[in-house]
């Protein structure tokens, strides 16, 4: 899963929405002693991935020019070892039901822009339909079901599936009225950490 299927303001968004239910609720059917169970990762931006603004800004660098939506818009950040390992624990963790959102740094798109190309003019375009200004990893509805590990959030399901497992994992409800947006975000990449990771990427 992506950020997009938090509060999701296009039919993307919404489609990966579905994904995320339909995953879930197949723990529905498995039967109480199924040897397949069913849980959800969701993280945000995979550093240099296909459609990755970092490759396209490399792109543009060629003109001089680099395009920005909104220069308050804010991204997560991850890279692609991170989200495997991600994935990797999760499996190690999860009972059946549970949605796994990891901690991540967040960055302003315009300081990306200046980590990447720091000799190019930056112009503003405008948000484009359909796009958010900061992204949103655990909508406020959510976050009634969430708990907080050192490394991550987890969201449990509504209906224990399983009640003979015992979770591999344990945590302290988030604050009341809590969000996981980028913009809010108490952790922010430096234009220096990032221009370290895109040399690391290009290499």
């Amino acid at each position: 899963s992506t950020d997009k299927a938090a509060n999701p303001i296009n039919l993307y968004g919404a489609t990966k929405l579905c994904s995320d239910k339909i995953f879930i609720s197949g723990n529905s059917y498995t039967g109480k002693r199924a040897r397949t169970i069913f849980s959800v990762v969701r993280y945000g931006n995979v550093l240099g991935s296909r459609g990755s603004v970092i490759p396209f800004f490399c792109e543009k660098k060629k003109t001089g020019v680099l395009p920005i939506t909104d220069e308050r818009m804010t991204r997560f950040w991850i890279t692609l070892d991170q989200a495997v390992d991600f994935v990797f624990k999760s499996l190690e963790r999860m009972v059946g039901g549970e949605l796994f959102v990891p901690k991540l740094p967040s960055m302003k798109i315009v300081d990306l822009a200046r980590a990447i190309c720091p000799e190019c003019e930056i112009k503003i375009v405008g948000i484009r339909p359909g796009e958010k200004l900061h992204e949103v990893m655990i909508p406020f509805d959510e976050s009634r079901k969430a708990i907080e590990l050192e490394d991550c959030y987890i969201i449990q399901p509504d209906f224990r599936f399983y009640e003979h497992r015992k979770p591999q994992y344990s945590g302290k409800p988030v604050e009341k009225e809590f969000e996981y947006d980028s913009g809010t975000n108490p952790c922010f990449f430096t234009v220096k950490q990032m221009t370290e990771l895109v040399g690391k990427w290009r290499e």
